[in-house]
């Protein structure tokens, strides 16, 4: 493609001169000449060009004044502008240099000098150009592996909550419904955006500990004794370290790498896995402080751990298991408003009550034979 170069002078035979002296270019270059500022600027508005040449002193706007426009618009602040001047003054290729002049030539104009200046110029901007288009090309591929990162990270948090799932019994999508009732609830507690998107992923990663409990205790059908019943109170803890403590095999692929171990300082700062413990350590704490597994009360429970239990609670209530049948809507409603205060933070228990069709919404929509969690609209 042709390069595109314009010139500005206010002098028509100036004009004339530069077209006969360039008439050699045409081939190699697409040239526009334009007689000021005002209709320069608007033909580098209208389309692009490769290079500018322009006489300092026009009426109205001068050389200078085009170039610092044209320095400061995004649109054309790379483009070459070579400076022409019949003055004289020592200090015309300083100032022209300082307001970002990519040259200065004095006329009358040597042609040859012209030409070699411009194509300087002009190749200098496609070399810029080129770079430009090589860094957006890779902005867009981080920006790509970096989606794909996500959707991953993603599919991994869902699928290793599931993992608890199934050791428990078949509860269909219950984490993914946990997980969207406690971004609905957020939302209307007024949380920030990066509150509720790490709510909204690690929510469903509460009940991970249960890994840990043994099968006799965690699928006995019958009521547990006191002693089962304190094992099974270490799934919060189980939990907890799962999402907490150093990963022996990341420190061992890390070491056959080359790489830093991943020691437990490093992990406390990642903002999903701080907040996946808090919420698998605290999540069965109870507003009263008649929980467990350290009796926390109040607000000294993590906010999202309290948006997890009602949510947790809620869920579990309308659906049905292989020990009970689901209740109907009204009857779970109810023992929510009843324990609020007791068992579930009244605020977030206000914010549950106000959230409720959208709440309906997510349990239509994310039924235990539901597809894909991803498919589903209450995925943002």
């Amino acid at each position: 493609m042709k390069k595109r170069v314009l010139f500005v002078d206010d002098e028509p035979n100036v004009l004339d001169g530069l077209r006969r002296m360039l008439r050699a270019e045409r081939a190699r270059w697409d040239m526009s000449f334009v007689d000021g500022a005002d209709a320069a600027l608007n033909e580098l508005r209208a389309a692009g060009f490769d290079a500018v040449v322009s006489d300092v002193n026009m009426p109205g706007k001068d050389g200078f004044a085009l170039l610092a426009e044209i320095r400061t618009d995004e649109r054309m602040r790379d483009v070459p502008v070579i400076i022409l001047t019949g003055r004289s003054e020592t200090d015309i290729k300083r100032q022209a240099l300082n307001l970002g002049a990519t040259d200065l030539l004095n006329k009358p104009v040597d042609t040859q000098d012209l030409i070699a200046r411009l194509r300087s110029a002009i190749r200098l901007k496609t070399y810029q150009d080129e770079l430009k288009d090589q860094n957006a090309i890779l902005e867009r591929k981080v920006e790509e592996r970096t989606a794909e990162l996500a959707d991953s990270r993603l599919d991994i948090i869902w699928r290793l909550g599931k993992a608890a799932e199934y050791r428990d019994e078949e509860t269909g999508n219950h984490v993914v419904r946990v997980g969207c009732c406690c971004r609905v609830i957020a939302e209307k507690l007024g949380a920030d955006r990066e509150f509720v998107e790490l709510l909204f992923l690690t929510s469903p990663l509460h009940d991970i500990g249960k890994i840990g409990v043994p099968d006799a205790i965690l699928l006995k059908r019958g009521p547990l004794n006191e002693d089962e019943w304190d094992v099974m109170k270490r799934h919060c803890a189980i939990g907890a370290e799962i999402l907490r403590e150093d990963s022996k095999v990341m420190n061992a692929f890390l070491a056959w790498r080359g790489g830093r171990t991943c020691g437990h300082n490093g992990n406390g700062q990642n903002p999903i896995l701080k907040m996946a413990s808090s919420i698998a350590l605290t999540h069965h704490e109870w507003w009263d402080g008649t929980g467990y597994p350290a009796g926390l009360a109040g607000e000294d429970i993590p906010l999202e751990s309290r948006i997890v239990a009602l949510s947790d609670v809620y869920d579990a209530l309308c659906s049905e298991r292989p020990y009970k049948p689901a209740f109907p809507e009204a009857e779970a409603l109810s023992i929510i408003r009843d324990e609020a205060g007791r068992h579930f933070d009244p605020a977030v228990c206000v914010a549950f009550g106000e959230s409720l069709k959208e709440l309906g919404a997510i349990r239509t929509e994310l039924g235990d034979e539901a597809p894909c969690p991803a498919e589903i609209g209450c995925v943002p």
